[in-house]
């Protein structure tokens, strides 16, 4: 199960006073209930830069989707699973449900098929990253980078995946801009 995450929407009042628009763990979360411990919550979505204030719509309420919209923004928060949890399903069986789980969020492109190391993408982003509990690792193409909680990566459209060697659900947040592809 993911573990919800309050998120307090400001806003402007008909008079242009601030207000909390709402305050309630978010509703936009995208969990495989056959994959405990791993999921993504979108907490907010930008289309545009520079990003629009006006209105009081939810901006995260679409689709959840890997990568943000064209020259927008998404901020998550995401949960990895240890990866003891899947030593009783193949590599085959890996493979695919890392593919159906691209797929999922309209990201087929963005997995990398043919690497070795399950769970490979590359999106057209930056990506803002950082570990909040547990422990991760960041895998490249060439390496791997341990981290403990308040690490920081700065991810810049490179292939990559992750791997929790831990024993609980790693939760990390993410914030990913939409950039020129590398």
């Amino acid at each position: 199960m993911l573990r919800p995450v309050r998120r307090i929407v400001t806003g402007h009042d008909s008079q242009g006073k601030s207000i909390v628009l709402s305050d309630a763990p978010s509703p936009h979360v995208l969990e495989n209930p056959t994959q405990e411990g791993r999921g993504l919550t979108d907490l907010w979505r930008t289309d545009a830069t520079p990003a629009s204030n006006s209105g009081n719509d939810d901006a995260a309420d679409t689709q959840v989707t890997l990568a943000p919209p064209g020259q927008g923004s998404v901020f998550r928060y995401f949960q990895i699973r240890p990866a003891d949890w899947d030593a009783d399903i193949t590599a085959a069986e890996r493979a695919q449900r890392d593919a159906d789980n691209f797929a999922k969020m309209g990201a087929t492109g963005a997995h990398d098929h043919a690497s070795a190391q399950p769970g490979m993408h590359k999106t057209n982003t930056v990506d803002y990253i950082v570990l909040l509990s547990g422990k991760v690792s960041l895998i490249l193409d060439d390496g791997e980078v341990e981290m403990e909680p308040m690490d920081v990566v700065v991810q810049r459209g490179t292939n990559h995946a992750w791997v929790n060697h831990g024993d609980e659900p790693a939760v990390l947040a993410g914030i990913l801009i939409d950039a020129e592809p590398v």
